[in-house]
C-alpha cells in the first residue's frame, strides 16, 4: 500500500498484513453505523407507535 505508508507500519507492528487492519477497520466502521442506525430506526419507530400500529406495521 504504497500511499498510506503508516498502514504498512502499524499492520507490521501489530504483525497483521494491511489488507487484515484495513478489514478491520471496515468492520468495526460498519458495527457503529449498524448500531447508529438501528437506533435511530428504534427511536422512529417509537416515536411513530401509533401510526405504525395504524398501517399494521
Amino acid at each position: 500500500m504504497e500511499r498510506h505508508p503508516d498502514l504498512a507500519d502499524l499492520a507490521d507492528a501489530r504483525g497483521v498484513s494491511v489488507d487484515e487492519l484495513v478489514d478491520e477497520a471496515v468492520r468495526r466502521y460498519v458495527d457503529v453505523e449498524t448500531a447508529r442506525v438501528t437506533h435511530a430506526a428504534q427511536r422512529l419507530a417509537l416515536r411513530h407507535h401509533d401510526l405504525l400500529r395504524r398501517l399494521g406495521a
